[in-house]
């Protein structure tokens, strides 16, 4: 075990997150310092070359973040400060309505740092918040329950699971107040946060809290420009809304390999005045906090030139969860 001089100073740390007059320096100091903490307690540094530790990990549908990875993403600042804010303020909310009771969340890829139950469960007792953790990858497993351990946060902790979330059958669904599955990159790329709630949602209680509450993929058309800060964007609007796409299909047994085609008409623009096509993720994490562009690994745009002159009348995209998970487009 950890000395508890450390374990007030990762606290300390972790309270300085959630404080709205620190800058995001300080933020970022307060994050490098307990990522350091992390390190030294876990033996995992997120940049050795060892090939389970690089390495993805395959799911029934998508890929699991290899453990490096999945690591590092603790270092991804805005994306973490605002995941931690959202969940601390989600539990308050449901404290706030349900007096007394004991908040259960359930939380699917937790990673070797679990960290949104190692910077969230200092704010609470065991008497107020208990999760349950849920783990593909063996080696980010068993890191993530010797960090809980040497936090003195294992009081929190209903149930450690090692298992598959695309396919994972809760026990006593209706107990959980939250669902926390931060399992996705930019464009919904690779990673399972779609197959996963497609399996998990629903078999929780309407009233559960899912974070991130939805993810948009938007798409965009950018004009003729010298340089990037002459450039104007259309914003054309969604092709992908997850939330939407998961409850259209919620009362469906199908094992689904793909989503409808999203078709969308370009006959009424002028298609010669624009260079360029921007693919956006926006990551709706809970209430008012949002990811958008560039904040985060996760809301990098994707851009692609169009060719001129543009001959075509529509685009077409379709998302696959088999036998990989991405977005695909095509010209018609």
């Amino acid at each position: 075990m950890i000395e508890k001089k450390i374990i007030g100073i990762i606290r300390k740390l972790i309270s300085s997150l959630l404080e709205n007059s620190m800058n995001q320096e300080e933020a970022e100091k307060s994050l490098n310092e307990i990522h350091t903490h992390f390190q030294q307690i876990t033996e995992i540094t997120g940049y050795d070359f060892k090939i389970e530790h690089l390495a993805a990990i395959p799911t029934a549908k998508g890929k699991a973040l290899g453990l490096n990875y999945a690591a590092q993403c603790l270092l991804d600042y805005k994306r973490t400060i605002k995941f931690l804010k959202a969940i601390v303020l989600a539990i308050l909310e449901k404290q706030k309505k349900q007096p007394g009771e004991l908040i259960n969340v359930f939380y699917a890829g937790c990673g070797p740092y679990a960290p949104f139950i190692t910077l969230v469960a200092p704010f609470f007792q065991p008497e107020e918040v208990q999760f349950s953790l849920l783990e593909i990858n063996e080696n980010s497993f068993n890191s993530a329950k010797k960090l809980i351990n040497s936090l003195e946060l294992s009081n929190h902790i209903k149930e450690f699971y090692l298992a598959d979330a695309v396919t994972f059958k809760v026990s006593n669904p209706n107990s959980f107040h939250i669902l926390i599955s931060e399992t996705l990159d930019a464009l919904l790329y690779r990673e399972c946060y779609v197959p996963i709630l497609f399996n998990l949602l629903p078999q929780f209680n309407k009233n559960v809290i899912l974070i991130p509450e939805n993810v948009l993929i938007n798409l965009s058309l950018l004009t003729h420009s010298k340089n990037n800060s002459d450039s104007k964007e259309y914003e054309v609007g969604s092709v992908l809304n997850v939330r939407e796409s998961v409850s259209s299909h919620a009362n469906s047994n199908l094992n689904l390999s793909q989503l409808p085609d999203k078709k969308v008409d370009l006959k009424s623009l002028d298609m010669g005045t624009y260079e360029k096509i921007l693919l956006d993720t926006k990551v709706h994490i809970h209430g008012d906090i949002w990811l958008y562009r560039n904040e985060s690994s996760l809301t990098i745009p994707l851009e692609f030139i169009l060719e001129q002159p543009f001959l075509n009348n529509a685009i077409i995209f379709t998302y696959l969860m088999e036998p990989e998970v991405e977005l695909k487009c095509r010209f018609e």
